[in-house]
This record gives structure tokens, sequence and C-alpha cells, in this order.
């Protein structure tokens, strides 16, 4: 009888500290101040908490050493925020002018409360310039992707239609693209965060099911890329 092939084993995983590495790895390629930021942020919190046990554990070793070892552990968490921020900055940073970064944005880091979607809701299919919406406590967001001399036209458009659907609900436009007055891609949660919240959950709910009959799921319009896959550029 002829023996029965053992399935191929997955791929393994990297583990939590080698993933970690590979994201340090990639920061420090696009963003050279990110070491002295991270290294700024652990032996400043280090620093501090000698100086608390200095003055608060008077003179105990057993109070310093506690003070001490606090300090490592706020260093080490500083420390990873820094690196999770920068990261996020370098990462946006690769997709920034490519169709659909915009809907990688929504996909992954709208502000809590605010619900987008990866796809365009308006698109021009020859220059690749795109509108997206983001429905939330502050109304409705629109995004237009691409040179604001183009995109305008498409987020005008889009906005007479929510205005059609949706009269009382406040709508904001924001752009994303190389113009100076745009927005860059990796301030765009930020932008949309900012927005002063008017509405209710129950009226962000009803604005949703309203605009659900402007959906545009025929339009041959980029999908959202994931910044954290896409390989960076070789030097020219």
């Amino acid at each position: 009888m002829a023996r029965k092939e053992k399935p191929a084993k997955a791929a393994k995983e990297p583990g939590r500290l080698k993933q970690i590495w590979q994201v340090f790895q990639m920061t420090r390629r696009y963003d050279k101040t990110a070491v002295w930021w991270i290294l700024l942020g652990f032996l400043g919190s280090i620093a501090v908490s000698v100086v608390l046990a200095i003055l608060i554990s008077g003179g105990s070793v057993f109070g310093m050493v506690l003070w001490i070892i606090a300090g490592v552990l706020t260093g080490i968490l500083v420390a990873m925020i820094i690196l999770g921020r920068k990261a996020e900055k370098a990462a946006y940073s690769q997709i920034a002018g490519q169709p659909g970064a915009v809907g990688a944005v929504f996909r992954s880091s709208l502000p809590r409360g605010w619900q987008g979607s990866e796809m365009p809701v308006n698109a021009n299919a020859k220059t690749q310039d795109a509108v997206y919406r983001a429905v939330g406590r502050g109304g409705v967001v629109l995004v237009g992707e691409g040179p604001r001399s183009r995109s305008s036209r498409l987020v005008e458009d889009e906005k007479r239609k929510v205005k059609r659907v949706l009269p009382n609900v406040p709508v904001t436009v924001l752009f994303v693209g190389p113009d100076e007055d745009s927005i860059p891609l990796y301030k765009l949660t930020k932008s949309v965060r900012k927005v002063k919240s008017t509405l209710t959950k129950p009226e962000v709910l009803a604005i949703m099911n309203r605009l659900s009959s402007l959906s545009t799921s025929g339009l041959p319009i980029p999908k959202g890329v994931d910044p954290f896959k896409v390989k960076p550029q070789r030097a020219r």
C-alpha cells in the first residue's frame, strides 16, 4: 500500500519579539529620528523614577529598587507607545499617494464611534481619484483622495447626494493628496477625531440606513491597500 503523504507544515508565524523587531527595523528605515525618540522615552522614564526614588523613598534601599523597577517598566511601555505611533506613520507613508490609501486608513484606523468602508463611494476610473465616506457622531465626513483640482468635483457631487438624502446632517469635507493644503495620510485619523460630535447613536444608525441607498457597489474602484504588506520601493 502506498504511504500517505504527510501534509506540509504551515509556515510558523514569527514570535512577538521578532514581530516587534521587524516593526522597529521598518520604522527605522523610514524615520531616522525614531530610534532617538524611543531611547528618550525609555531613558527619560528611568531618570524620572530615579529622581522620585531619591525624593520619596527616604533612603530605603528597598524603596529605591522598587521605584527603579517601576521606571524600567514604564520606560518599556513608553518606548512601545512611541514605536507604535512612529511605525503607523512610517507604514502609511509607504502607501501615501497610491489609489486606495484612504480606504486602508478607514479599514484599520478610524476613531471609535466612526464607521466607513475601504471602498470609495465615488471614483474616477481614469484618474483613480476617489471619494470615501465615514459616518459618526460628528455627522458625515467625505474624504477626497487625489489632487484637489480633480477630486473636488467628485466630492461636491457626493456632497449634493448626501444633502439631498440628509439635508439637516452636518457634512465635513477633507482632502488627502499632494496639495499643500491637503491632509497627510497619517493625520487623517486625527482629523476625523477632531470633528465635533453633534449626533446621538440612534441618529447615527438612522443616517447609515439612509445612506445605504447611495451605495455604488458596481463602480470599478480600487480597494484599500494594506500598509503593512506593501513592499518598499527600491532606490533608483
